[in-house]
C-alpha cells in the first residue's frame, strides 16, 4: 500500500480564453491530446461530472471511473455513482491503493474542477492555441499557487484543428 496519500491531479484541455467545452463537446478537435489523456489517465482511478460522462458516452476502458452527480436516479454503465466529494474521493483512494497507483485523475466538468481545484496538487493541462466559442470554462488559475514543471509545444498533427502545448503545474509549496 502507497504511504503516502495519492495526488489529485486536474486533466483538462482549455483554450487560450479558458474555453474548455461547448454544447456538451470539446470545441476542437485534437487527436494528439486524446492520446496524451489516454496515456496519462490509464490504470488510474479517473473522477467525473455526470455531464462529462455523457459527453463521452460510456466508462472509459482500463480506469475506475467515478461519476460524481446530485441525481440519484442518473446511471451510469460502468462506472461507479458518488453523490458527494467525500464519496467519490474515498472510493478513488482505495481504487488507487489497490492498484498501487499515486494519482487520481480529475477530468471535468467545469463544476467538478471548481469544486476540486483547492485540493488539487496538480494539473495536466492541454493549453490549445486557440480562442473557441465555448459555454464551458476552466477557472481562473492563481499563478502564484502554481509552478510550471514541464512543457512540450507541438504544431497540429494530422488530425489537430489547432497548436497546443502539454503542460504539468504542481501546486507550489508555502514557504516560510
Amino acid at each position: 500500500m502507497n504511504p503516502t496519500p495519492p495526488v489529485i491531479a486536474l486533466v483538462v484541455a482549455m483554450a487560450e480564453n479558458r474555453a474548455i467545452g461547448l454544447g456538451g463537446n470539446l470545441p476542437w478537435h485534437l487527436s494528439s491530446d486524446m492520446r496524451y489523456f489516454r496515456k496519462i489517465t490509464m490504470g488510474k482511478p479517473i473522477v467525473m461530472g455526470r455531464l462529462t460522462f455523457k459527453s463521452l458516452g460510456r466508462a472509459l476502458p482500463g480506469r475506475v471511473n467515478i461519476v460524481l452527480t446530485r441525481n440519484a436516479a442518473f446511471e451510469a454503465p460502468g462506472a461507479i455513482m458518488a453523490y458527494n466529494l467525500e464519496e467519490a474521493f474515498d472510493v478513488a483512494r482505495k481504487a488507487a491503493a489497490k492498484d498501487g497507483v499515486d494519482e487520481i485523475m480529475v477530468i471535468g466538468g467545469e463544476d467538478v474542477f471548481r469544486a476540486i481545484l483547492p485540493q488539487a496538487g496538480r494539473i495536466y493541462l492541454t493549453e490549445v492555441h486557440a480562442s473557441p466559442e465555448a459555454d464551458t470554462w476552466f477557472p481562473a488559475l492563481d499563478g502564484r499557487e502554481w509552478r510550471e514543471i514541464s512543457r512540450e509545444d507541438h504544431a497540429p498533427g494530422p488530425k489537430d484543428d489547432h497548436a497546443f502545448s502539454f503542460v504539468v503545474l504542481e501546486r507550489a509549496q508555502a514557504s516560510f
